[in-house]
């Protein structure tokens, strides 16, 4: 096993990857590093996807956990086949936001480095930092290439790792979050860094700044999170979204709104294209997220039109990976965690209504790509693969190799039947498709959660 291992590692070579340039020598350096986390993440990788500009061919549908019924022989080549087409440079050359995987692994999954400034006392069970970590290296931009960038909800799952590939670009970045959803820890790397400021705001009231770029992400997007309070949720998607947009009027600065695939309600056009105006409850249980989120697209093209508001909407679909919140009822976390406690896997209803499902890394690349790209009509950001649920219970299981049932609970109200996206715009007018495989994002979302739950359980044994 070790051999097929090395043996695949070597037809990856650094100086295959920084041939270009694009990388920096420490991003070369840091693929060739990637020793534990890159091989634990490898193992077996599953189900790969790729880039397809044929239009609808690229829209895939199938039964995705079939029965292995493969020899240990079998095994061996397709683990040395799935290995060998690991993602290991994310970003795009174009907007310079490509670097190493491995680099931002560094942040977010178990490294050699965190007992070098993390001391933890499993009698007192205390935490110590006597000394502080080094901020990771960043590249240096000239001053009149460095944006000044504000990302609203930026220490949440997805904004904080849209900040980390920002400030890694070498940009300055300024966050606003009220912690609602967010949390310090996921950004408290780049806490002190000089380009880099954690607010706590409220976009709902208004924010006065200086800045040349907006990602407005503020909004809770899970279901508890946005069901707790719905008339805030419409506050924040409608209240939030115009004080965003009257800053970026006054600053010239250019404006992407995160928008959703809940925009298209529980669709009867599959796969959705960004045409499709949608078939939506106004008073269901999701109303208050699906039409928050309606709302704040109509007010973006309403700047746009009436104030020259340059702007960007990214309808985004299912997007899982580290920092998600282990209780934030997503698919993903529920079934990752309940795994891992041994309980039964809860699906509602009987679990075939599919959803499309894209790893972390993908989505960032594909915000990065619209908000310096001159396309402004919504654009889908997904991934066109689709999974019953009951599927991806079965993935999950196999990942984390536990025998637990597979429990059905009654269906939830508005629960969309099929969810996939069309990404053709992406492709033709981003350039974008999703890289990572299904099987890879998970390995690395059961490490990362792997990681957590070890180290709650000092707080609990």
């Amino acid at each position: 096993m070790q051999d097929i291992i090395e043996q695949t590692e070597a037809t990856i070579t650094t100086s295959d990857v920084a041939s270009s340039g694009a990388l920096t020598d420490s991003d070369a350096a840091a693929i060739s590093a990637s020793t534990s986390i890159s091989s634990e993440v490898a193992q077996g990788a599953g189900i790969s996807s790729g880039p397809n500009t044929d239009g609808d061919d690229a829209l895939r549908i199938g039964s995705h956990a079939s029965v292995d019924t493969a020899t240990p022989g079998d095994q061996l080549d397709r683990e040395q086949e799935d290995r060998s087409h690991l993602v290991q440079v994310v970003g795009d050359r174009s907007v310079r936001s490509d670097i190493a995987l491995s680099t931002l692994q560094q942040l977010y999954l178990p490294n050699k480095t965190d007992d070098a400034y993390r001391q933890v006392n499993l009698v007192d069970k205390t935490i110590s930092f006597p000394h502080s970590p080094s901020f990771p290296p960043v590249k240096m931009l000239p001053d009149q290439e460095r944006k000044r960038i504000l990302v609203t909800g930026g220490a949440g799952f997805v904004g904080s790792h849209l900040v980390d590939r920002l400030m890694l670009m070498g940009h300055e970045v300024i966050v606003l979050d009220n912690f609602f959803t967010g949390s310090k820890r996921n950004v408290q790397h780049w806490l002190g860094h000089p380009h880099f400021e954690l607010i706590r705001h409220d976009v709902v009231d208004p924010f006065m700044i200086e800045v040349d770029q907006i990602y407005h992400l503020a909004c809770p997007a899970s279901p508890p999170h946005y069901q707790y309070n719905p008339i805030k949720t419409v506050k924040t998607s409608v209240m939030g979204t115009i004080n965003m947009l009257g800053l970026a009027k006054r600053t010239k600065a250019r404006f992407l709104l995160t928008s959703t695939s809940e925009v298209y309600g529980d669709p009867e056009e599959h796969p959705q294209k960004e045409t499709y105006w949608g078939h939506v409850n106004p008073i269901g249980p999701r109303a208050c997220y699906d039409e928050g989120k309606r709302v704040a697209e109509t007010l973006t093209y309403s700047y746009m039109h009436q104030d020259e508001v340059d702007v960007r909407v990214a309808r985004i679909f299912n997007t899982f990976g580290p920092r998600m919140n282990e209780n934030d009822g997503r698919v993903v976390s529920n079934f990752i965690m309940q795994a891992l406690r041994g309980d039964e896997l809860t699906i509602y209803g009987d679990g075939q209504q599919t959803r499309s499902f894209q790893y972390i890394h993908d989505l960032v690349d594909g915000l990065i790509l619209l908000m310096n790209k001159n396309y402004k009509e919504p654009v889908n950001l997904g991934n066109p693969e689709e999974y019953t649920i009951r599927e991806f219970a079965e993935m999950i299981k196999s990942e984390i190799n536990v025998d637990v049932e597979i429990m059905s609970l009654p269906p939830t109200e508005d629960d969309p039947k099929r969810r996939r996206p069309h990404i053709g715009r992406a492709q033709k007018y981003l350039g974008w498709a999703p890289k990572f495989s299904v099987g890879q994002g998970i390995r690395e979302t059961v490490q990362y959660f792997k990681k957590t739950k070890a180290e709650q359980s000092w707080y609990t044994d």
